[in-house]
């Protein structure tokens, strides 16, 4: 089957029940998206399917409809995408492992609200979850990252 990950159309020959997140990492080799929980319950897998952020672990392959994007295809000609520097000015990251399905996840907050409240941030992350407790500086980076893009 053909999909398009982060602008470039791949070949995957796999079963279509295979979870998206297995067709990224194992076959075309895309290793953002971490394995968390294997539910869709923690975000660590999240990218996003035309502007809607979704969990890959859950995703069969063939229900894929969309260009899908990860973290490797935010940054653009060497620079780091908005949200990407707000996250290493505001240093969200303790251990990491979450971030890159909390940045995918505030990637598509910030395109369907560039304004976000708090509690816009609260609920757009409430599927998301990070072990070091890094939340306020999570908040940070969002609106930071806001205030970035309309700026720009």
């Amino acid at each position: 089957m053909r999909l398009t990950v982060d602008g470039k159309t791949l070949e995957i020959d796999a079963d279509p029940e295979m979870p998206l997140l297995w067709a990224l990492r194992d076959i075309a080799g895309i290793l953002g998206p971490k394995f968390g929980c294997g539910i869709a319950a923690c975000g660590a897998c999240t990218v996003i399917i035309d502007g809607s952020p979704v969990r890959s672990c859950v995703m069969p392959l063939g229900q894929v409809q969309g260009d899908v994007t990860t973290i490797e295809g935010l940054a653009q000609d060497g620079r780091l995408h908005p949200v990407q520097q707000a996250w290493v000015d505001e240093q969200v990251a303790q251990c990491g492992y979450c971030q890159a399905g909390q940045i995918m996840t505030a990637v598509a907050l910030l395109d369907w609200n560039p304004e976000p409240t708090d509690a816009d941030i609260d609920n757009a992350f409430g599927g998301n979850l990070c072990r070091c407790g890094t939340y306020p500086r999570i908040r940070a980076a969002v609106k930071r990252a806001a205030g970035a893009r309309a700026g720009a």
